[in-house]
């Protein structure tokens, strides 16, 4: 630069200065929140003790995953830390928890909280903080259906209506003489998978001859399943979380109650058809049916699966001594895995907008913890990333599939 231009730039600042102006000087990046240089600080809640704690096992298998991505050197060069907190399936606790992870703790975003409940509360405060509730860990129709105007959420798993049309539809073709009881969490989470069945049996909706609901709040649900055997219903639908879908397993089988048992995909763990076994017997779990998208740690067809290997990989160095078996583990590495994916698509230049636009407009063919064929899609007009699932049935020490994959819509 010539002294003369140099000359008359110093006193264009002086006179600006002279007038009162403010100069300003563009940043070489702007400042984003939970995002440094070396870092992706993300936060989220479990139930790590209460009624859903079984679900607890998300929350670490996805703490994990994000180690061993750091321990490949993260994303973009940073490292994602993960502060996941027990809101104990509380909505209230919850929401004042993630007010701290945002407000105190300056999250980037909140991934993964669990619970239909919990996500409702917290949904109008991320919207209004615009901060990305990312994946969450629920299937709830609203997710999908409200997302024009709550556009910083986005759920992970396949729809419950959807799954309940699935399940519709099988009775529909191979038992259309059922009379069908349904036990349900009385919530949104527990009412969408109800809502599901009655509109895939359409006019055979009066198969339905009994339905009994549960709080979180019960002790346990014996007496609303001896209700729904005294109807004289031959199938049983148990919409439920794994607390008490293990007891209605295990109160069918003690009632003697002969029936065919279809259980929802949030309480198809390992961990839940074990006990429900060894405090039931056999005869808790056998012939059970229920969809399935993840791969089961059990199954022998995934002996050789390169993705089953480096679950088993992570367990045995970030969770020693958790249960292989237990497919929560796999649903937080699976959902990890997501997550990974849309910080990637978003770019080095990371901001909350380019995380969700990455979010929406997904089309992974590559996890590795769900079952061949599923492909993790999105657009802005489909927010359920995971929409294929396969029937199953437990034959009392794991899953084997039924027929071939179907898209869950609604």
């Amino acid at each position: 630069m010539s002294i003369r231009r140099f000359t008359i730039i110093a006193l264009t600042a002086i006179l600006a200065l002279a007038a009162g102006a403010v100069l300003t000087v563009p940043a070489a990046s702007q400042a984003v929140t939970g995002v440094t240089a070396t870092e992706i600080v993300i936060g989220g809640t479990h139930p790590y003790s209460g009624p859903a704690s079984a679900y607890s096992s998300i929350g670490k298998g996805a703490q994990a995953y994000f180690a061993y991505v750091n321990d490949k050197g993260g994303v973009a060069g940073r490292k994602i830390t993960y502060k996941d907190l027990d809101d104990a399936y509380n909505p209230p606790q919850s929401l004042q928890l993630v007010k701290q992870l945002v407000e105190q703790d300056k999250v980037f975003a909140i991934f993964n909280s669990l619970g239909t409940p919990v996500n409702t509360v917290l949904r109008p405060y991320l919207n209004e903080k615009q901060v990305p509730q990312l994946f969450v860990a629920t299937g709830a129709t609203t997710w999908g259906r409200d997302a024009s105007k709550f556009p910083w959420t986005i759920g992970w798993q396949p729809d419950y209506e959807a799954e309940s049309l699935i399940y519709a539809k099988n009775v529909l073709a191979h038992e259309p003489s059922a009379k069908i009881a349904v036990l349900y969490q009385n919530d949104d989470y527990g009412q969408d998978y109800l809502k599901g069945l009655q509109n895939g049996l359409g006019a055979k909706a009066s198969m339905i001859v009994k339905t009994a609901s549960y709080e979180t709040t019960d002790p346990d649900v014996k007496a609303q399943v001896a209700s729904l055997k005294a109807s004289g219903a031959d199938t049983f639908f148990i919409f439920a979380t794994p607390k008490f879908a293990t007891q209605a397993l295990v109160a069918a089988a003690q009632l003697s109650w002969k029936t065919k048992v279809y259980l929802n995909s949030v309480s198809n763990s390992q961990v839940v058809m074990k006990a429900a076994t060894t405090q039931g017997g056999p005869a808790a779990t056998t012939g059970v049916v229920s969809v399935i998208y993840l791969k089961d740690p059990t199954d022998p067809r995934y002996a050789n699966d390169s993705g089953l290997a480096l679950y088993k990989q992570i367990m045995a160095k970030y969770v020693p001594g958790g249960d292989v078996n237990d497919q929560f583990y796999l649903y937080g590495m699976g959902a990890a895995f997501t997550f990974v994916d849309a910080l990637q698509k978003a770019g080095k230049d990371l901001t909350r907008e380019k995380v969700m636009q990455a979010a929406i407009h997904l089309h992974e063919t590559d996890n590795p913890f769900v079952i061949p064929g599923v492909i993790v899609q999105t657009s802005p007009d489909d927010r359920f990333p995971i929409r294929q699932e396969q029937l199953a049935q437990y034959d009392g020490t794991r899953w084997g599939l039924i027929g071939s994959l179907m898209t869950a819509r609604r």
